[in-house]
């Protein structure tokens, strides 16, 4: 067993905080589930915590189990003194994706971003990404 696994599963034999665990499930109410089906069993896992996953017979189980798991994880995370992601329903930007450019690029996409107004090379690449999809 490697050192991760066991620091994980000493986390999760801990017994959670009843307050932490009620916070939680306040918090988790609040995310979105994502479910799938898939012979039978639906799957679902948490948008705002992406690698919580949990399943049930029914998608009414699933979203239930879902936000269960995302409850503790929530209460987890706060008993360590953190700050759990924002629900989605309230477009914080808080997740950051990076992406590889050359210095040209990078020149070419900043200058780019000024002519059209753009407070930043973020803002200008988000916006064009955004209208690209829609």
């Amino acid at each position: 067993m490697s050192n991760k696994s066991r620091k994980l599963s000493k986390v999760i034999k801990e017994p959670l905080d009843p307050n932490l665990l009620a916070q939680g499930r306040r918090v988790a109410e609040e995310y979105q589930v994502i479910i799938q089906s898939h012979g039978g069993v639906y799957y679902g896992r948490g948008l705002e915590l992406p690698l919580v996953m949990a399943e049930g017979k029914s998608a009414e189980a699933c979203v239930a189990n879902t936000r269960e798991a995302c409850a503790q994880t929530v209460a987890h995370i706060l008993s360590t003194g953190k700050h759990p992601p924002a629900p989605a329903a309230e477009q914080t930007r808080s997740v950051q994706v990076n992406i590889r450019l050359t210095a040209s690029e990078k020149t070419i996409l900043e200058q780019l971003a000024v002519r059209k107004g753009f407070r930043g090379l973020s803002d200008f690449v988000r916006h064009a990404v955004l209208a690209a999809v829609e």
